[in-house]
């Protein structure tokens, strides 16, 4: 771009209709703020500046975008109070003095999620930093939004809401979507002549659209054909349908790739609100994935993977031909998960942050892994808890058992070597090693360490007593 863009995103809305104390702006699309979808837009167009315009829930919306960009580190980030709300004209004026007169000002909205970066890249460059550009599209019903009127040679000539339209205006199907790329010296110009004698006593930013046409300067529309790249939220119906709408975009996306969906329509992807990772599934070949899955965040998942029903997955590796049974919890959270190739997991498995399994592990029905590592070949297949631990290789841990890894204040840590054999309901209380070779005979509650290749029992000795009886009801004492 020739010009420095700087981007004014208006986010000042009440959202009375969403029927909710969290801004409208800060509701989730995809696990993101809608707000934050734009930012990242403004983002990926290397903004030199991003002035957030804020009205109700300024002091939430500030906040939570400071921390995002924070994170981000990529633009500069200014705030501007828009007290009263006197229309969208009214609102870029209180952004004027943040911006400089050598940009291109791209205006978005902050309840308009979806607008591809490079439909905004052409809007810019249509703009050429002479022109003012806006981004049109037609729609089958265009009730409620505001019109382009054109002249008998084609040339935008305004643009009239919807409230002030007449019959024959409203009939027009090419709607303004609320985004334009305008050099900033004449933005200024034109702003500061806005009149707000209209229906709703507003000042309408559309109205610069005549002006430039007066002063001799090229309007011009950049038309597109995908509705949904301009699609706003006013109420959770509206939030609804862009989600699923948005969800089955990325759904065809992964077929096209070669994905087995069992049904595109019960699929979700979705950002990591926790860590700000942007949601992104990579698939190898031949990989199914049956209904009701969620990925969150960063997820890969090898050749051949199998990814049963109704299974959550975050911040995860998943290896080639690995089988994931339904209702499996993967979540990596900031530490991510690890899995091996031709693992099992599941059903009902829970694998939290840290947990890495070698190839061909089996994780099993209501078995949680934490921050463990498991070598090739381990199993634990049912009813169990590996927290801080290190399992070798073609280690049997049986149901039941757990690693007693939290004294009340310190994790400690648990050794199991290769080859271990640990039996039903025992318990491992860290710091604690299991010497490669040996077994843990069921029931054992360990505290000390276990030399290798030995039978290893810590369970008291069992008494049967044949002078009980089975108390009565009569029996009172």
């Amino acid at each position: 771009m020739s010009r420095p863009l700087d981007v004014v995103v208006m986010a000042a809305g009440k959202g009375t209709r969403m029927k909710s104390r969290t801004a409208k702006v800060l509701q989730r699309l995809a696990g993101r703020p809608l707000l934050f979808h734009v930012l990242g837009q403004a983002a990926s167009l290397g903004a030199r500046r991003v002035v957030v315009i804020t009205g109700h829930g300024a002091t939430e919306v500030q906040a939570a975008c400071a921390g995002w960009a924070g994170a981000a580190g990529q633009f500069d980030l200014k705030f501007a109070l828009q007290q009263p709300q006197l229309g969208t004209g009214h609102a870029v004026q209180q952004a004027l003095p943040l911006l400089q007169d050598d940009a291109t000002v791209l205006v978005l909205s902050g309840d308009v999620p979806l607008t591809q970066a490079e439909t905004l890249r052409a809007l810019v460059a249509a703009s050429g930093g002479e022109r003012l550009a806006l981004l049109t599209v037609r729609l089958d019903d265009p009730a409620g939004y505001g019109r382009i009127v054109r002249a008998g040679d084609g040339q935008v000539e305004r643009i009239v809401e919807h409230r002030d339209a007449s019959e024959a205006e409203r009939a027009i199907n090419e709607i303004y979507s609320g985004i334009m790329a305008v050099p900033a010296a004449r933005l200024r110009a034109w702003l500061a002549r806005l009149k707000n004698d209209n229906a709703q006593q507003e000042y309408y930013l559309t109205d610069v659209v005549a002006m430039a046409v007066a002063g001799g300067v090229p309007v011009v529309a950049h038309c597109i054909t995908d509705a949904l790249q301009v699609a706003g939220v006013n109420s959770p119906v509206q939030l609804a349908e862009l989600e699923r709408a948005h969800q089955l975009r990325q759904a065809r996306a992964l077929l096209e790739q070669g994905v087995r969906l069992a049904d595109p329509a019960r699929l979700d992807l979705r950002d990591d609100p926790r860590l700000g990772i942007p949601a992104e599934l990579a698939c190898g070949q031949d990989v199914e994935i049956d209904v009701g899955c969620l990925f969150t965040g960063r997820v890969v998942l090898g050749d051949g993977v199998q990814v049963g029903a109704y299974c959550s997955i975050a911040n995860a590796v998943i290896g080639a031909g690995t089988v994931i049974q339904p209702y499996t919890h993967i979540d990596g959270e900031k530490a991510g998960v690890q899995v091996g190739e031709g693992a099992r997991l599941g059903p009902f498995s829970r694998l939290r942050p840290g947990a890495s399994l070698g190839r061909e592990v089996h994780v099993g029905n209501f078995v949680e892994i934490k921050n463990s590592q498991l070598a090739d070949g381990a199993k634990a297949n049912h009813l169990a808890y590996l927290g801080d631990a290190t399992v070798g290789a073609r280690v049997n841990y049986g149901a039941g058992s757990i690693t007693a890894n939290y004294d009340g204040v310190n994790k400690h840590r648990t050794v199991i070597g290769e080859d271990v054999h640990v039996g039903s309901n025992c318990v491992l209380v860290a710091p604690v090693r299991i010497g490669a070779g040996g077994v843990v005979g069921a029931g054992s509650v360990v505290t000390q360490d276990a030399p290798p290749g030995v039978l290893t029992l810590g369970r008291g000795r069992q008494v049967s007593k044949s002078e009980w009886h089975r108390p009565d009801k009569k029996d009172k004492g």
